[in-house]
């Protein structure tokens, strides 16, 4: 039978829960135990879909096409398990499916409440199928005290008396903030975090305590008496250089050896560490370095980007390299030269986006690119800009647009209302919600042989995650083919435009799927590595 492990934060948010139940899921997994990661979110929302990244950060798409929360991001790479849409709901998710209930009448009559009916909705998503499963890590986002939180406390706290004895841990992430002007570390905001989380009926197990220096014995001590839990499960989560050594520290820290004592378990082999290590090893370790530029609409809030940017640091394991990340809006490309801002840049890459704001910029980075011969990577939208700047710029077609911008006579770039999945074929209008209406999760592609991308993924037949509603028109394939610009990767059935690249320049490659959403330290994806190893090569001629 499965274990549990709910993990909850106090004080402030983004503490990191999500990398401390990634870390500790993949130490628990390094001592040979098959572990299963889940993320309960307070918000209304349905799912994260609908979001603006600049307010909640990504949104991470699972091969069966959930949209889900950032967080699945970390277990994925943490763990190496795919994640899928069972691992991820939202208060938003929960009140639907019981609304749709009630009016079907399925509740008898009975009055509708949050206690039981709410309560046992998220319990049993908690439970469902976790039979394989040595240990189930549950974080619940947002911080203890939220009201939009209460629900999902109640939930775990019922669990907590309705498990078998020895199977439900709590592990409570806190703040313990340094003061300048007094010289020291602060208990106390841990302390009113865990009377809150204790006001509720949840007594926690092991603090996991964020600090920025090592805390005092004495502090421990006094943490350990007025938070009720043993001494040695007061850890403290030093800040570290990279997040790929949370893992490591987390252990030697003893977090995985504190929730198995939890759970009576005293004889677990110890963790194989190895693959961790080597990749902190070659992350502190770099032989040389390069700057790559990403020219996206939401660079104020890096989070939006945050597989993005993991896979590029992948690519930099992969190559010995590290990979030093210049953050440009876009918008700026729209008045301003782009030449000041990539001359000394090793590679440029623009990413998805969506609407009409700061697309110019985005062609037009793609424009500096294709003539100064710097390696160029565009996702999704980064790819469909590529493709509208080939045919203005050197087909000569200067009306050629997207129709997401409006009416245009030359649609290079057009809404998708049909495509086919599995055995299914999928249909959308334009005046669809735009919740859940894309095309997602995992879709196969066909490559050419002999072509780059062929090269760089050592397989003609791939299959990666996608996120969209609009696609290359394929009616200007043989307009941009004549101009340089090879369709090198196509839907099986020949209809979706998959991987565009330049076969007149160095690196040049748009794909319309996120390969970010795959990538993983100890297994970086081969277009990023392709294209870190392509900027190499550029920083020795820049």
């Amino acid at each position: 039978m499965a274990r549990y492990v709910f993990i909850t934060g106090g004080v402030v948010s983004s503490l990191g829960k999500g990398l401390a139940s990634a870390a500790l899921g993949a130490v628990l997994q390094a001592r040979g135990y098959k572990v299963r990661l889940r993320k309960l979110d307070p918000y209304l929302n349905v799912d994260p879909g609908t979001m603006s990244p600049t307010q909640h950060g990504e949104v991470f798409v699972t091969d069966d096409g959930a949209e889900t929360d950032l967080d699945l991001g970390h277990y994925e790479r943490f763990t190496g398990r795919a994640a899928n849409k069972r691992d991820n709901i939202t208060t938003g998710r929960i009140y639907s499916d019981i609304i749709a209930k009630e009016r079907r009448g399925d509740y008898l009559g009975a009055t509708v409440q949050v206690i039981p009916h709410v309560t046992d909705a998220i319990k049993d998503f908690v439970k469902d199928g976790n039979e394989e499963f040595d240990f189930v890590l549950v974080e619940i986002g947002g911080t203890v005290g939220d009201i939009e939180g209460l629900p999902f406390f109640e939930a775990i706290r019922q669990l907590g008396n309705e498990l078998p004895r020895n199977s439900a841990v709590y592990v409570h992430l806190t703040l313990m903030p340094y003061i300048p002007s007094a010289g020291e570390l602060k208990t106390k905001p841990t302390q009113h975090s865990v009377a809150e989380l204790r006001s509720i009926g949840i007594m926690p197990d092991i603090l996991l305590v964020r600090c920025d220096r090592p805390i005092p014995l004495s502090d421990k001590k006094k943490l350990a008496l007025f938070c009720n839990v043993r001494e040695s499960a007061v850890i403290q989560g030093l800040d570290v250089s990279s997040i790929y050594d949370v893992p490591v520290a987390y252990h030697e820290e003893g977090l995985d050896r504190e929730v198995l004592a939890a759970f009576g378990i005293t004889d677990a082999p110890a963790p194989d560490l190895t693959a961790w290590r080597k990749v902190t090893e070659s992350l502190h370790n770099p032989e040389g370095q390069v700057n790559i530029a990403i020219v996206g609409k939401y660079t104020g809030l890096k989070d939006a980007y945050k597989s993005l940017s993991e896979a590029l640091t992948h690519g930099g394991i992969a190559n010995r390299v590290k990979v030093n990340l210049q953050w440009i809006d876009s918008e700026i490309f729209e008045r301003e030269d782009p030449a000041p801002y990539l001359e000394n840049v090793h590679g440029i890459l623009v990413p998805g986006g969506f609407g009409e704001r700061g697309s110019l910029g985005k062609i037009n980075a793609a424009r500096f690119a294709r003539l100064k011969d710097v390696p160029y990577f565009g996702i999704c939208f980064g790819m469909q800009m590529a493709c509208i700047e080939a045919v203005r710029n050197t087909a000569g077609i200067k009306t050629a647009s997207s129709t997401e911008f409006g009416p245009t006579k030359d649609p290079v770039v057009g809404i998708m209302t049909e495509w086919t999945k599995g055995n299914d074929k999928e249909l959308r209008e334009p005046t669809n919600d735009l919740g859940g209406t894309m095309r997602l999760g995992a879709y196969p592609a066909q490559l050419v042989r002999g072509s780059r991308a062929a090269d760089i993924y050592g397989t003609t037949r791939i299959s990666e995650r996608h996120r969209h509603r609009y696609e290359v028109n394929t009616n200007y394939r043989k307009v941009l083919e004549a101009n340089g610009l090879l369709f090198s990767g196509m839907s099986p059935d020949g209809k979706l435009p998959e991987i565009v690249e330049r076969t007149d320049h160095p690196w040049f490659i748009g794909v319309q799927f996120h390969p970010e959403l795959k990538s993983k330290p100890f297994a970086p994806h081969p277009l990023f590595a392709s294209f870190i190893s392509a900027a190499m090569e550029q920083s020795r001629l820049v």
